[in-house]
């Protein structure tokens, strides 16, 4: 039994952990010759993720925290085609193209906002330049089921496409109307039923809680839906409500967003409902059936955590293509610029689009192993981190074993192993927040960050 009320009192400002260090500490102080020497000098032994932005959409979904151009102008789209040529061809006379390919997602914006020929020129392009894609390769695309063709599907699939994700978000029709996007139940059963006609045997689902109108029972309805569809892997995330970063937030009345309490109940309830019905929980808001590799990698700690959510392959760099794609590598993160003007400047120029980023220091590295683990696995092999790290750990996070003592009740710790419990797993971010090095250095009131309930 969990006690909602005492819960609650955890709702605090708190990053996601999509990286550590966060994005906020991101600067130019990681110069751009910085960048281009650590992309020449890269590790040859690790594969390549490829990450590539397609940043336009037709209107705003009101909730949407990710960076998108709102427009209906045909030669916006194609005019981006020709600058994703141009940062490609920068970019193979800095870095090895002719490395294995372990991974490559296409997000956005809306992906299939391009119209087929358009998404085939696209993906020509990268491999003209990345001829090695490994044939167990991951390649993904996240699609919005209400601009979806066959022809597009086709098109995806002849290029070896294998897995793609369906945003959802709620069927509720109110809370549809109130997010601005209104998406009826058999728009996306059909987007299902045409992946599965032409053999894409990976389909996810994502699903949001914490929206206005929202409760418990509404939510219910939801999942149900969400289950009848019989996705492979569903996310479900806690909405980041961040009105100063994001304009379009500023609609929502916030009385009408549920409690934490409320948020709380949804989460408990849409654990117990994908466990019950055949889906394993992974990390914080992923739930996978037991076939999948997701839940194998979690099985044997293997899990591995990035801007694209969890994966399975972790030790490959990450490369960023596009408009504010984020790029990580052993001991880097670097992010492009996120203003197109800014973009095409950089690459009329001569040069790739960064902005900012960040070298990771020797501290960076251990507390992002110590963070991810327990983000991905919600445990932590304290022994495996003395050894890679030669740290004794218990001197070395003494005044951060101290702080985690406040959640006692959440996490097992041993001489071997930090376990998170089952309802510990419902404020992970609080208990990894316990090892953030830079977050402490942060007045709480001046966090900004979404909070953790």
């Amino acid at each position: 039994m969990i006690d909602f009320d005492t819960y609650v009192k955890y709702s605090r400002p708190g990053p996601r952990y999509t990286s550590y260090p966060t994005a906020p500490e991101f600067s130019d102080k990681f110069s751009y010759d910085d960048y281009v020497r650590e992309l020449k000098n890269r590790d040859k032994s690790r594969p390549l993720s490829l990450y590539l932005h397609l940043p336009f959409c037709r209107s705003a979904c009101y909730f949407c925290g990710c960076n998108v151009i709102y427009t209906s102008k045909e030669d916006r789209k194609e005019r981006y085609i020709g600058y994703l040529e141009k940062e490609l061809e920068i970019l193979a006379a800095h870095l090895d193209t002719s490395a294995p390919v372990l991974q490559m997602h296409f997000g956005g914006g809306t992906p299939t906002f391009y119209d087929d020929k358009q998404l085939d020129r696209i993906i020509g392009l990268i491999k003209v330049k990345f001829k090695n894609f490994l044939p167990q390769a991951e390649i993904s695309c996240e699609i919005d089921p209400r601009f979806l063709t066959q022809a597009q599907l086709d098109v995806l699939v002849s290029h070896g496409f294998n897995r793609i994700s369906y945003g959802v978000q709620d069927f509720d029709e109110k809370v549809q109307k109130e997010i601005h996007r209104i998406q009826p139940y058999e728009i996306t059963r059909n987007a299902v039923d045409m992946a599965r006609s032409v053999g894409i045997n990976s389909i996810n689902m994502d699903l949001i809680y914490g929206l206005p109108y929202q409760s418990l029972e509404s939510f219910k309805h939801t999942l149900g839906l969400a289950l009848s569809l019989n996705p492979d892997r569903l996310a479900v995330f806690n909405y980041a409500h961040v009105p100063w970063i994001k304009k379009s937030m500023r609609k929502f009345d916030e009385a009408t967003l549920p409690s934490p309490k409320v948020k709380l109940e949804i989460l408990k309830f849409t654990a117990e409902f994908f466990t019950r019905n055949g889906y394993k929980m992974i990390g914080m808001d992923h739930f996978a059936k037991p076939d999948d590799e997701l839940f194998t990698a979690l099985a044997n700690g293997t899990l591995h955590r990035n801007f694209q959510g969890y994966t399975t392959k972790g030790g490959a760099d990450l490369i960023g293509i596009g408009l504010t794609s984020i790029g990580e590598c052993k001991r880097h993160y670097a992010q492009n610029f996120k203003e197109m003007d800014e973009y095409e400047a950089a690459l009329d120029g001569g040069k790739l689009p960064y902005c900012k980023g960040i070298y990771l220091s020797e501290d960076d590295l251990i507390r992002k192993a110590v963070i991810m683990s327990l983000m991905s696995n919600f445990a932590l092999d304290i022994k495996a981190i003395e050894s890679e790290f030669d740290i004794k750990f218990n001197e070395y996070f003494k005044d951060d074993l101290t702080e985690l003592e406040n959640l006692s009740e959440f996490v097992q710790i041993t001489p071997e192993k930090i376990s998170v419990s089952e309802t510990g797993t419902l404020i992970i971010r609080n208990i990894a927040m316990c090892f953030d090095a830079y977050l402490k250095k942060i007045p709480e009131n001046l966090r900004r960050f979404s909070k953790t309930i």
